[in-house]
């Protein structure tokens, strides 16, 4: 089968209530898990009024003042929550061009001396002053994304031949949300660099839920197909793109690729929502790759271009052995002043490795 694909599937969730078009919808689904890695989703079920809800919070979001940012900075906090500036992020080792709050299922902070570090990975939201609404509003979409991750995991079970509920059990007590905005990009400006955030597999989940939160016009996010051509993924009204994060693809043993992806900024400010469906921090390698290794052993990997071969992915090339550990590297690699600040135990050996 080619791999130099240059459209994205597109899901049609509603497909799994009627007993005639279910088997289309997991052929269809298989398809996607195993040859492309990215699809949209339609008909998802999560509510239009959680959607716009969260939409039209967002530009007020990101005009609050510089004070009221740096309030809730996620410099302030050990669980890597909170807002980031522009460039205070790297992807490869370089600066990414957007703002963003991180949020998460609301949790008390249970780490102590003597548990595991990625333990504090684990812990409270920092709420801003003046946006009154926003929590009702953040978590609310966070329990319908909740629900609708858990609907799709058991979807795509049966989509690999598998029973219902097999992939609950690799699931974090947390799920991650980014309220991201992309500044637009001065034109003809050659110190700007256009890299909104740069190529990687995502490794804040089990699989990412992407809301698209700008006008169709509005460009931006790549994937890399397994030619090694970049595919833009435009605006689909009422979807969300879906990708297959690192753990998944360890889980199954390569037949399901984590794709790699970018965003590139652009003449216009964009603004993106991606909900990362949370692995549980204890989760070993060995676990990860013997639990379902009978049943994926006898299919082929995946193929991958070489340049998304290429790309740091801690847990999937064996460095760290649990999942949680793999996550706070991430984490402290690409918010470098929450390392020193709060790992600084770990947080040369974290900045100097490589994956491999």
């Amino acid at each position: 089968m080619s791999t130099a694909f240059s459209e994205i599937p597109i899901i049609n969730l509603s497909q799994a209530d009627d007993e005639l078009t279910r088997p289309y919808l997991l052929d269809s689904l298989r398809y996607a898990l195993t040859e492309v890695g990215f699809l949209y989703v339609s008909n998802h079920g999560v509510p239009a009024a959680v959607v716009d809800g969260l939409m039209e919070t967002l530009p007020a979001l990101f005009e609050l003042e510089d004070g009221t940012k740096k309030g809730v900075a996620l410099e302030n906090s050990p669980h890597f929550l909170g807002y980031s500036d522009v460039g205070s992020e790297h992807t490869g080792g370089k600066a990414d061009r957007r703002e963003q709050f991180e949020f998460a299922t609301e949790l008390t902070a249970t780490w102590q001396p003597g548990l595991p570090l990625y333990e504090r990975l684990r812990g409270p939201n920092q709420w801003p002053n003046g946006h009154t609404e926003l929590r009702s509003t953040v978590e609310h979409y966070i329990s319908e994304l909740t629900k609708l991750g858990e609907r799709f995991l058991d979807l795509v079970a049966q989509a690999l031949s598998l029973p219902t509920g097999t992939f609950q059990p690799f699931l974090s007590d947390q799920h991650r949300l980014k309220l991201v905005h992309y500044p637009e990009l001065p034109v003809d400006d050659a110190v700007f660099s256009q890299q909104g955030v740069g190529p990687h597999k995502d490794s804040s989940g089990w699989w990412t839920f992407l809301l698209q939160a700008s006008p169709p016009e509005v460009k931006g996010l790549q994937f890399l197909n397994k030619a090694g051509d970049w595919v833009d993924v435009p605006v689909i009204p009422e979807t969300f793109v879906v990708n297959i994060g690192q753990a998944f693809e360890v889980v199954t043993n390569g037949a399901c690729k984590a794709t790699t992806h970018r965003v590139l900024s652009g003449p216009h400010e964009r603004y993106s929502v991606p909900f990362f469906q949370g692995v549980r921090r204890n989760l070993t390698k060995a676990e990860a790759i013997g639990t379902l290794k009978d049943h994926f052993g006898a299919l082929q990997a995946s193929r991958e271009s070489e340049e998304g071969n290429a790309i740091d992915s801690a847990f999937l090339k064996g460095k760290y052995d649990t999942w949680g550990e793999s996550q706070l590297r991430t984490k402290v690699r690409s918010h470098r002043e929450n390392g020193r600040k709060f790992y600084s135990e770990i947080y040369s050996q974290y900045i100097n490795d490589d994956a491999s």
